[in-house]
């Protein structure tokens, strides 16, 4: 067994570990029978609306994610880049290893694009980073609009304005591709997330939900930086984990927090398995068949051995 067989394998157990332990926990917090009552007397009808809200966000995102792949010179359709969007999307609910949904992407482009690994993977990193920034800016927004935090205004606004002359002066000096194309795709990834905030107040009305929205919608988008913690199944476990411990600090109810998280949970996952559809059709994607991921993974090696050999 390769160093890097054996990384991977330590890396998917700590996975396994982080997310079990996150779910035992949260079992522990939570009343079942409450979770059930308020699926059951849950409103459809708002929880279609958040369906299509968060699809808004995808779609979107995946506009955005082209927009930095215009930037390398990398010309896809919106239509492809949505199709290799989706299946990325589904990847990183349920790809094993230790590549994920955008590894697979880069490997898929590559091979299938005559451009470098090393651009894809610049672009697709941006592409989060701008997502990260507009997190952050919404989130200082709440801040803003929460006065029992005791924050004065002018710490998250000055957060906000520092930040993001800091972020466009290094993207400027360092990436001038990506810079060029800032204001698009930062309106963009600003869409993306409010588009998902509105989609967790739709959960809330589909929960008969008629108090203050902000506490929710701001351990929410904390929550959502679970995002980069290593774990399986999208983040399933860690999310609410976060939720809980939000709720008990803004002393908001646990089982509403816990319930807009699983909602939004499974919502992502309906949404990712729509990338389903191009793994019995790859040709959709213009390929015969689709790599598998121990494929991709093995040429990952390749690169790198080639890579430290120079």
């Amino acid at each position: 067994m390769s160093n890097k067989t054996t990384l991977n394998v330590v890396k998917n157990i700590f996975k396994v570990i982080v997310t079990v332990g996150a779910l035992y926990w949260v079992a522990q917090k939570i009343d079942f029978d409450d979770l059930k009552n308020a699926l059951i007397d849950c409103n459809w009808g708002f929880l279609f609306l958040a369906l299509c809200s968060y699809t808004l966000s995808i779609l979107i995102a995946s506009s955005r994610l082209n927009s930095f792949f215009k930037a390398i010179n990398l010309r896809l359709s919106e239509r492809y880049n949505l199709r290799l969007y989706q299946l990325g999307l589904l990847y990183n609910f349920f790809l094993p290893g230790g590549i994920g949904g955008d590894g697979y992407k880069i490997y898929f482009l590559k091979k299938n694009h005559d451009i470098s690994g090393r651009k894809v993977l610049s672009a697709v990193f941006f592409d989060r980073l701008s997502g990260l920034w507009a997190l952050a800016i919404i989130i200082c927004a709440l801040v803003i609009f929460m006065p029992r935090l005791a924050i004065p205004n002018i710490l998250p606004i000055s957060v906000a304005v520092i930040g993001t002359a800091t972020y466009y002066f290094f993207l400027h000096l360092l990436f001038r591709g990506f810079s060029k194309k800032f204001i698009s795709t930062h309106i963009k990834a600003l869409a993306v997330q409010g588009f998902q905030v509105i989609t967790a107040i739709l959960i809330l009305y589909s929960l008969n939900f008629d108090e203050k929205f902000s506490p929710y919608l701001l351990i929410f988008l904390v929550s959502s930086l679970v995002a980069i913690v290593p774990s399986i199944g999208g983040g399933v476990g860690l999310r609410e984990l976060v939720m809980i411990y939000g709720a008990n600090y803004f002393q908001i109810d646990e089982h509403t927090a816990v319930l807009v998280s699983l909602f939004f949970y499974i919502i992502s996952l309906l949404v990712a398995c729509s990338g389903i559809y191009y793994i019995f059709r790859p040709q959709r994607l213009g390929a015969d068949r689709l790599p598998s991921a121990a494929e991709v993974e093995k040429e990952i090696d390749k690169e790198t051995l080639e890579e430290n050999n120079i």
